[in-house]
């Protein structure tokens, strides 16, 4: 195990294109933390400078408190596992998970005590003369992660692993890479585009957008405390309701509905007539409490998921998701309350996107 430091980190290309701007954040002994963020953010980039497979522009890599800029990627002490398995279709998934270390000489014995662990870890020590071909996706990332684990490296880096299993398979192996960290306790650097992916595995998350860090934190702050709109819109399945409004009186106007501002945040709207307001869909209800400000809506539209109901509310002149019962039944048109408590609303400045 080792930490990882980015100090600055920079990447152009050709001196006229910055793909990574100045990027600073720790990894700690032990921690698995997850860069994501839409296709082009940067977060493969930035993992394969990690990796020493990109060069930096700019600023200081450092695992375990030495500089590794200069350094290959044999000489970093790391392991990674790829979107595309990157296995050798004509060896067993034994020899497949052995390779690396034979190539570095390790001794026959030590080798086989390595992959057999790493086999009875993964489940999949019953299939180890089986060839690449003859298994499924889920059990060709196993043998990838496997022949990583077999290193016994400081660092685990995984770039997008999951991105060509379907969906049921993807939450499988989700849940086997998280019992995977807890029982390895190793440091991992994970990259995906997938956020809710993120919000499950990470111990913190890094979200990246357009090359720049918008925010690095426990999954609970990144989703209760966005930093910006842009990380507000990222997580969440639904993600945040976003709007624009305007304040006047220690209130957000949407159209003609209005909601009272809790103090912490009526202090810093003062500044500003026109924000960006933020409401989480569960935040949302039709049952009131002695907190909650109640709002006339609309049923715009429902979309049935079985254990709840998404409905889209017209309140005012703007578009509300909410998190309703799986037995929501009102039709499209139907008029009704909201309640929202006043503490869970965000505001956003309009321009720069920062929360206040």
């Amino acid at each position: 195990m080792a930490t990882v430091e980015l100090r600055s980190v920079t990447k152009s290309y050709d001196g006229k294109t910055t793909v990574i701007h100045g990027i600073d954040l720790t990894v700690r002994e032990g921690e698995l933390v997850v860069f994501v963020g839409p296709s082009g953010c940067g977060k493969s980039t930035l993992l394969r400078m990690i990796a020493g497979l990109e060069s930096t522009t700019g600023g200081d890599i450092l695992i375990d408190g030495k500089r590794v800029n200069d350094e290959p990627p044999r000489n970093r002490d790391i392991a990674m596992v790829f979107q595309d398995y990157a296995l050798y279709p004509h060896k067993t998934l034994y020899e497949n998970m052995a390779f690396g270390l034979r190539l570095r000489k390790t001794p026959a014995a030590e080798i086989d005590r390595r992959v057999m662990d790493a086999a009875r870890l993964l489940r999949i020590d019953h299939m180890l003369e089986r060839k690449p071909a003859e298994l499924s996706g889920g059990q060709r990332q196993r043998v990838a992660i496997g022949r990583a684990i077999v290193r016994q490296p400081k660092v685990f880096l995984f770039d997008e692993p999951l991105s060509n299993l379907d969906a049921q398979l993807r939450n499988e192996m989700r849940t086997e890479i998280k019992k995977l960290h807890q029982r390895l306790g190793a440091t991992i650097i994970y990259v995906t585009h997938d956020q809710v992916e993120a919000m499950t595995l990470a111990d913190r998350i890094a979200v990246l957008s357009a090359g720049h860090k918008m925010q690095y934190a426990a999954p609970h702050e990144i989703y209760n405390r966005p930093a910006a709109v842009f990380v507000a819109g990222f997580t969440g399945s639904p993600p945040m309701n976003l709007v624009p409004c305007r304040i006047e009186a220690g209130a957000a106007h949407l159209g003609n509905c209005q909601l009272g501002l809790p103090p912490h945040l009526r202090e810093h709207a003062l500044l500003e007539s026109k924000m960006t307001l933020g409401v989480r869909p569960e935040s949302l209800s039709l049952q009131p409490t002695a907190q909650s400000t109640t709002l006339d809506a609309m049923v715009v539209l429902t979309e049935p998921l079985g254990a709840e109901t998404l409905v889209t509310f017209q309140v005012g002149d703007a578009e509300l998701i909410a998190r309703c019962a799986a037995d929501f039944s009102l039709a499209m048109g139907a008029r009704t309350q909201l309640h929202v408590n006043p503490e869970q609303l965000h505001l956003f400045h309009p321009s720069t996107g920062v929360a206040l």
